[in-house]
Order: structure tokens, then C-alpha cells, then sequence
């Protein structure tokens, strides 16, 4: 056998490594057509840019995001086909899934004003998202005296074609705009943000940004509900087949997934772009935090944060949350509310795939971590009940046990990334189809049959879309924004 030298070794490992990657890559192009809301450009957008001309205020968001739903009546309602058949298509006219049919569509921006608020929430959203997703904390906020303005950002909404070319500082640039809006209409009364998956890294930036502007108030507080701080390194890979999807013959690469659009208020399809926009921000705001860290006088004026997360979530990692987030915050400060698996359920069964039990041991066990910890979990292995316990910075203790009088839900074994700000009674995505069904369900929905036979995944299926607890996160909420409120007093 021919020697090899180590720069050829090395021209082969290399090639070999470029063709691995470019048949993964291809491997996960879809093979479903792309419709025209998976290709059309709605040219009526936000970007950063037009912060430079027209665009200078939120009220100038707001007057082109109505000339932009009105370009998605013309160019994609119009052009679509209505009728039974279409029935389940959001973007066909009278469909049950319509959201236009809907008052309000909460895909707009919206704003919950009040008649001497106690301070501002600005809410910000998750990739492939809109306002609704957090529209019930919004509204309950409101109801204690709250200024809440729901932010829909750039590229949602629409259609699933916009996220294929916002880029992150649309997103931010937007969000200064809401909370310039915010503060200068609450004058010197608080404001808190509340960042949902990607919207917390948004909301990161935003304090960062404020941190080194001396005019500009920074947020009283951050609510980070599964935060999106850090995804795997392989996202580095969607810049690349995103760039491919130019090509000829290529074109389905602009999607890790192309489904068929039943949603009213959240993208079935994801675009490739989207998932690289989320893998720039996350490593962004994760570098500017480590060298912040490196800055006492600095990093100590950040606002405090407070964490709502699943052990098992499939989109984002509690390791990134507690190393990367806030193990590198100033001390005593901030709270990871973390939400366990049904251990009752798990022990019954042996179909986990894995079990994060080694994960919130660590934390629990680690006396060096600088923020509380509040681990919702069964009271014990053998029952339903649900507890919350809790531990104190550099603390090994867990103390102030509070039984919740609430029960696992028979059948469910764990939260996911996409439920912990819906409440049960949600009539979308809920535990129980509402009495008027002139609506589409998509919450707790048993259906049966032969594989293959329905055009939605059976893993979309299974995923839980509702938050048994979300009394607790609702009542936790609002007790650290009164908590911020009276150190600020």
C-alpha cells in the first residue's frame, strides 16, 4: 500500500468531511412543494435599516405593519384557493383557520394599555411565533395594573416566506423601537420584559445595548420563559444550506421543514435562515455576557432575571441556562424555576428515552450556584402531587417546601419547549376543545389511525402544547414583578 504524506491525509480527511456534510445537508431538504406563502416576499416588512428613513417610532411600525397585512390579503389571500377542501389552510379566506376571522387577530402587534399602570411589560415572542403566544400573560398582567405592549416581530405573522430573509437585527431594532415606545410613555415607572424562546436572547440584547447608553433606562427586570440562550453547534450549518437554496433545483433547502400551514398563529414551516438567525443571536449575546462578566461595574447593573424551564425540552438546554446564562450573572439576584418530568409516570413506564434526573441533581447538589433554584417536581416517586422546592443561592439546602394542590395530569410524562406559556383553558392550543368549534383545536387531540394517513407528524402529535402549572408561572410572575416594583419604591 501507497504511503500517504500528512498533507495528503489531511486533503482527503478534509474532502471527505465537505461531502459528509453536503449529503447531510441535502438529506434534509423536504421533498414537499413549496407553495407561494413558502416563496412570496411580502416587500412591506420591517428591516433595521428603514430606522435610518421612514421608520423613527413604534407608531411607524405599527402604520407599516398594517400596510403589510394588507400586501398579505392582496398577494396571498387573493391568490389562494377557498373552499371545503381548504377547510384546515390558514391562508385560505373563511377557513377555520383563518385568523383573520378572529377578534382580535393576534398576529398583530397589540397593546393593553392601563389607567395608571404600575409600570410596562413588553412581550416578545418566540421564531415562527406571533403576539398570541403570550397574550394570556399579557392579559393577566394588564388586569394587576400593567402597561403591556405584545410585540409581533419582523418576519411573523405573515407567512411562513417571511423568516427565510429577517435577519436578528430586524428583530432587535424592532424591539428598541417597542421599548422607546414603552418608557417614554411610563415616564419614570418600570419596565419589565418578558422574552419567550427567542425572544429572550432579544430581550438580553436589548438590556445589553441600554447597559452601555447612560440616556437610556434599562429594563427593571428580565422574565426569560424557555429561553433560547445557546443551541447546538450544528446550527452553524443552516448559513450554509441556507445559501445553497439559491441554486437551481436547490430550493427546497430554504426549510428544515415545509408542513402544511393549520396554525393561525405559529409557522409550521420553518426556514433555514431561521434557525441560523437564531444560532447568530444566541452566540452574539453569549460572548458579550462573558465579557461582561469580566467587568464587575458593568455586568452588576444588569436587571435581575428570573427562568421558567423544562427539564426536557427539545429545542433549548438547561445546561446552556445555568453555565452560559446565569452561572456568569452577578450574585444573589437572579431564580431558575425549573419544571421536572412526572416521575410518578416515568417510574411506571421504561420508554424514556433519557431522563434528566442526572441534570437537576447536579443542580440541586451544587452549593457554589450564584441564583436560586425552584425545582417543581412530585411530591414524591410514588404520587401525582406536585411540589415546589426550593434553594437558595450557595446553598445546599433545599427549604420552604410548597405543596401546589396540583396533580400531574393522568398521561402526561413532561412539559415541552412550547407549552409553558399556554394555560389549560387556552382555546387553541389547550387541555380540552372549547363547546364552539367553528375554530380549529390543536391542543390535548387523540387521534387515531394507521400511520401515514394524516398529513401531521405524529411526533407534532405527541408534543404537549399546554402548561399544567401555569397557575404556579402566572403566580410567580407576578410576584417577582411586585417584588422589583417595591425595592424600586
Amino acid at each position: 500500500m501507497t504511503n500517504l504524506s500528512t498533507q495528503q491525509l489531511i486533503r482527503i480527511a478534509t474532502i471527505t468531511l465537505l461531502i459528509v456534510i453536503t449529503l447531510t445537508i441535502l438529506g434534509c431538504s423536504s421533498d414537499t412543494p413549496l407553495k407561494h406563502w413558502h416563496q412570496e416576499r411580502l416587500t412591506e416588512e420591517f428591516t433595521a435599516a428603514m430606522t435610518k428613513n421612514e421608520i423613527r417610532s413604534f407608531e411607524d411600525y405599527l402604520a407599516l405593519e398594517q400596510r403589510l397585512f394588507r400586501q398579505l390579503d392582496e398577494q396571498i389571500y387573493a391568490q389562494s384557493e377557498a373552499g371545503p377542501e381548504q377547510m384546515l389552510e390558514r391562508y385560505s379566506s373563511g377557513s377555520m383557520v383563518d385568523p383573520r376571522n378572529q377578534q382580535p387577530d393576534w398576529n398583530h402587534s397589540f397593546e393593553l394599555p392601563a389607567k395608571d399602570p404600575v409600570g410596562g411589560i413588553l412581550l416578545l415572542h418566540g421564531m415562527s411565533d406571533s403576539p398570541y403566544s403570550l397574550r394570556a400573560l399579557g392579559q393577566s398582567l394588564n388586569k394587576h395594573g400593567y402597561q403591556v405592549l405584545g410585540l409581533r416581530l419582523p418576519g411573523h405573522g405573515t407567512v411562513p416566506s417571511g423568516l427565510r430573509h429577517v435577519k436578528w437585527q430586524d428583530m432587535a431594532a424592532a424591539v428598541s423601537l417597542a421599548m422607546q415606545h414603552l418608557a417614554s410613555r411610563l415616564g419614570s415607572k418600570p419596565v419589565h420584559v418578558i422574552g419567550y424562546s427567542t425572544g429572550a436572547p432579544l430581550a438580553m440584547d436589548l438590556a445589553l445595548n441600554r447597559l452601555l447608553q447612560e440616556d437610556l433606562s434599562v429594563p427593571k427586570s428580565l422574565v426569560f420563559i424557555s429561553p433560547a440562550i445557546r443551541v447546538h453547534p450544528v446550527g452553524a450549518l443552516a448559513r450554509f444550506k441556507n445559501a445553497l437554496s439559491i441554486l437551481p433545483g436547490l430550493g427546497g433547502l430554504a426549510y428544515l421543514t415545509v408542513m402544511d400551514e393549520f396554525d393561525p398563529y405559529k409557522y409550521n414551516s420553518f426556514a433555514t435562515n431561521a434557525a441560523a438567525q437564531v444560532h447568530s443571536i444566541t452566540r452574539n449575546v453569549d460572548r458579550r455576557i462573558r465579557a461582561l462578566a469580566k467587568q464587575p461595574a458593568l455586568i452588576n447593573k444588569l436587571p435581575p432575571i428570573l427562568v421558567f424551564k423544562s427539564t426536557v425540552d427539545s429545542t433549548v438546554t438547561t445546561d446552556a441556562v445555568v453555565d452560559n446564562l446565569l452561572s456568569n450573572l452577578p450574585d444573589e439576584r437572579n431564580e431558575l424555576v425549573l419544571f421536572d418530568i412526572n416521575r410518578n409516570a416515568a417510574i411506571k413506564s421504561t420508554l424514556l428515552v433519557s431522563d434528566p434526573g442526572p441534570l437537576t441533581n447536579r443542580i440541586m447538589a451544587d452549593q457554589n450556584l450564584p441564583f436560586a433554584v425552584t425545582f417543581i417536581t412530585n411530591e414524591n416517586p410514588h404520587s401525582s402531587n406536585v411540589v415546589a422546592r426550593h434553594k437558595r443561592s450557595f446553598s445546599l439546602e433545599t427549604s420552604d417546601l410548597e405543596k401546589l394542590d396540583i396533580n400531574w395530569p393522568r398521561g402526561i410524562v413532561s412539559l415541552s419547549h412550547v407549552a409553558l406559556p399556554f394555560p389549560p383553558d387556552d382555546l387553541l392550543y389547550g387541555q380540552q376543545a372549547p363547546a364552539n368549534d367553528d375554530f380549529v383545536f390543536l391542543g390535548n387531540m387523540s387521534i387515531l389511525g394507521e400511520r401515514g394517513l394524516l398529513k401531521i407528524p405524529a411526533d407534532w402529535l405527541l408534543r404537549l402544547r399546554y402548561n399544567p402549572f401555569y397557575p404556579y408561572l402566572d403566580r410567580r410572575l407576578l410576584e417577582w414583578l411586585e417584588g422589583a416594583r417595591s425595592q424600586s419604591n
